[in-house]
């Protein structure tokens, strides 16, 4: 019934026009840079929602749509879309098959953390950083290798932008790199902080503003602690000094805010992605946010 009902609306697409190129991205994250490059040029679709459970994004037939009349599908990669199978089955079409003309993968060009966990692979097609942490866009110096894919990728389909692209790039990464350098600064009173994540989100964060990551709530990405986990991690975290618990707005909370409560360290919610909060309206003002709520948690204020 679902693919009857995408054929038809897939037929009906209506096709966009040859100076604006439909991209269609698996984040919200993905989606504010290929705006931040493609400005005027582009026009860009998430097919996940900025908080959502990574395992089971449902993609409306209206999506499916969407992606069928789009010039490049953008992706994260490595393991973090294993909905993504589906959606490609369904809409049928060999560009946005992996390495298709029409597929992106930016973890290509990344310096990719923790690639020597061990290929685990799944029957459900579990989201188990199998090949590497796939949370690179968490540190925001990677937007610079992901915003030259992306440019490279729009240029491909639309030669005659690629200047305008190249100034669009050049103006964001400008402020990226003055963000960066504030950021940065704000966050060197605390470099060397020991902090325990819920899900194992943020090791790129970690390592671009000198957070260390003691431990991980989650003992596999998405799977619940037992209760033993829980002793043991309570007691490492107050061997090790632990103040901060991070949590994400879709995470346990009940499980966190027993943790802390057993450990004494204090609960902090931080986006993962844009729109994720009202806050986080784009890239960098994802960014503002979280620093600016860890400096608080950190320095002790609300």
């Amino acid at each position: 019934m679902l693919r009857a009902l995408a054929l038809v609306l897939l037929a009906a697409a209506p096709a966009r026009g040859n100076d604006v190129l439909a991209v269609v991205t698996t984040s919200t994250d993905l989606k504010a840079l290929v705006e931040a490059v493609g400005g005027e040029r582009v026009t860009v679709a998430s097919l996940a929602p900025a908080l959502h459970e990574p395992h089971a994004v449902d993609v409306t037939p209206g999506q499916l749509a969407r992606l069928k009349s789009a010039a490049l599908l953008v992706r994260v990669g490595l393991d973090h879309e294993p909905w993504l199978a589906r959606v490609r089955a369904t809409v049928h079409d060999p560009r946005f098959a992996p390495g298709g003309p029409g597929d992106v993968d930016l973890s290509r060009g990344i310096d990719l953390l923790q690639i020597e966990t061990p290929k685990i692979k799944s029957e459900q097609g579990a989201h188990v950083h199998g090949f590497g942490n796939p949370h690179y866009w968490l540190d925001p110096a990677n937007a610079r290798p992901m915003t030259r894919t992306i440019l490279e990728a729009l240029a491909r389909r639309s030669p005659d932008g690629r200047e305008i692209f190249a100034r669009n790039r050049a103006r964001f990464l400008e402020r990226l790199d003055a963000s960066i350098a504030r950021w940065t600064d704000i966050m060197a009173a605390h470099r060397g902080a020991r902090v325990v994540v819920y899900h194992d989100s943020w090791p790129y964060f970690a390592r671009r503003f000198g957070l260390v990551v003691v431990a991980t709530v989650e003992p596999v990405p998405g799977v619940p602690p037992s209760p033993a986990s829980l002793a043991a991690l309570t007691t490492r975290m107050k061997d090790a000094g632990v103040r901060l618990l991070i949590v994400e707005p879709s995470a346990g909370h009940s499980i966190a805010s027993r943790v802390a409560a057993s450990s004494g360290a204090r609960v902090i919610t931080l986006v993962p992605s844009v729109g994720g909060d009202p806050e986080a309206r784009d890239y960098l003002q994802l960014f503002e946010l979280n620093v600016r709520r860890l400096t608080e948690a950190l320095a002790g204020g609300r």
